[in-house]
């Protein structure tokens, strides 16, 4: 809680739930000791970082995965776009879900499940059925981070909720620098190895979860579960103007990065002439920005405005975009580390604004915090699986094509943003 704030204490629940308190406002928190919060907070990153070991870790083996499963290079690709595309449909489920049943039971469900769909994607023997089982990962993996987020604003307000959001966000950017790094090692052992990696990982979250976990949406506060209540939920948050506006603006932004991330095998295997085991070169300095980014969101709260950091983040991806694309039309063949700095630049930035942005949305339905964070991940998704499965197969084979892109995506995330920040003033100067 925001210090200063002297809450009235509501009855305790469970050890598993934490207590309730209001804030002077009335809004309800649930109130947890310095020690569990800690904790809770490397647990929700550790949810989070499902989302990119699905991707990432096995992006060093698609050669080999290629060649083990008679796929060709599209086919590969849409490994990423089959799974973005489960993510993004089922990401409308698990927010909404959570506010009727509990943050608990939410991720409890939904890791069990991905950790049986990895075990049938080390198991396939066809890529029909590698695709199959990675659709079924992309159903659950997103819990976590969903619900998450909706997590980090039952507990924590204002700047402490930044602060919490961006500690998440930096602890997050750990796994795509560490999971390409970590399946070209495991790459050894074979192509099936990276997605045991990942059945040990969520292994691990369940039992973190199933013994440590608190249930924050207690169930005084919870909606009715039904297919009616769900939608219209969903259509109250979605008829906000300036929150549809923010949530593009926070999917554009991060598909600038995300181009290249999809793009990864193209991108180290082939443009920057390295192997399988150096796909570090690219995801170590990336992920670097994105972590500094982060940890700026963080030290920037209660000392600037949101409108202000994100003016600065923009800054920051327009200058690496920029000098990405300036690169591009001067060399005929990008070299490292030059040809990844201005990605790092971008990533710092994305970072950066996306703590604020998505706080933000989180704080125009306090009610429906599950739902919103759903929503919001649905659109962010909705257009990473576009790149991923439409943009990045197209552009990906010229460096300059890719840089273009990039900056083209960031130009539409400014844009949004002006809609979005106009609309708040406009709704401000009615309101008085």
């Amino acid at each position: 809680m925001s210090a200063g704030t002297k809450p009235g204490k509501l009855p305790h629940a469970t050890p598993l739930e934490g207590a309730e308190s209001r804030t002077p406002t009335g809004e309800v928190l649930i109130e947890l000791s310095p020690m569990r919060r800690r904790m809770l907070l490397f647990m929700l990153a550790g949810f989070s970082m499902i989302g990119p070991f699905s991707i990432d870790t096995f992006f060093p083996a698609f050669p080999a995965m290629q060649a083990a499963l008679d796929a060709n290079s599209w086919q590969m690709q849409q490994t990423i776009s089959v799974y973005l595309i489960a993510y993004a449909v089922m990401s409308l489920v698990h927010g909404g879900a959570s506010d009727a049943l509990g943050r608990r039971p939410v991720i409890l469900v939904s890791l069990v499940v991905f950790l049986f769909a990895s075990i049938g994607c080390a198991l396939s023997t066809t890529f029909e059925g590698l695709l199959f089982f990675r659709f079924i990962q992309g159903l659950c993996a997103g819990a976590g981070s969903i619900v998450g987020r909706a997590i980090v604003r039952d507990c924590f307000q204002g700047a402490d909720a930044q602060r919490a959001m961006s500690l998440i966000h930096m602890l997050f950017g750990i796994a795509p620098a560490v999971a390409p790094i970590v399946g070209g090692y495991l790459l050894v052992f074979g192509w099936q190895s990276s997605f045991w990696f990942l059945v040990l990982f969520a292994l691990t979250l369940i039992v973190l979860a199933a013994t440590m976990l608190p249930e924050t949406c207690p169930p005084q506060h919870r909606h009715k579960w039904s297919v009616k209540d769900l939608a219209r939920g969903y259509g109250e948050i979605v008829a906000s103007a300036r929150f549809r506006w923010l949530a593009l603006c926070a999917g554009f932004n991060f598909s600038a990065v995300f181009l290249y991330i999809s793009s990864a095998p193209v991108f180290v295997l082939k443009h920057l002439g390295f192997n399988e085991q150096q796909f570090a070169a690219f995801f170590v300095p990336t992920i670097a920005g994105m972590v500094l980014g982060a940890f700026a969101a963080g030290r920037m709260a209660g000392r600037w405005s949101a409108s202000r950091g994100i003016r600065v983040a923009y800054l920051v991806m327009a200058i690496g975009g920029l000098i990405n694309v300036a690169q591009a039309l001067s060399v005929d063949q990008p070299v490292w580390p030059w040809a990844v700095l201005p990605i790092t630049l971008i990533g710092l930035g994305t970072a950066t604004a996306f703590p604020l942005l998505s706080l933000m949305m989180l704080d125009m339905f306090p009610a429906r915090r599950g739902g919103n964070s759903s929503v919001q991940m649905f659109i962010s998704l909705s257009i990473n699986a576009a790149v991923a499965g439409g943009l990045a197969p197209t552009v990906n084979g010229s460096f300059l094509g890719l840089a273009v892109t990039s900056l083209a995506l960031t130009a539409m995330g400014w844009t949004c943003w002006l809609v979005a920040r106009n609309l708040a003033r406009r709704d401000s100067a009615a309101a008085q």
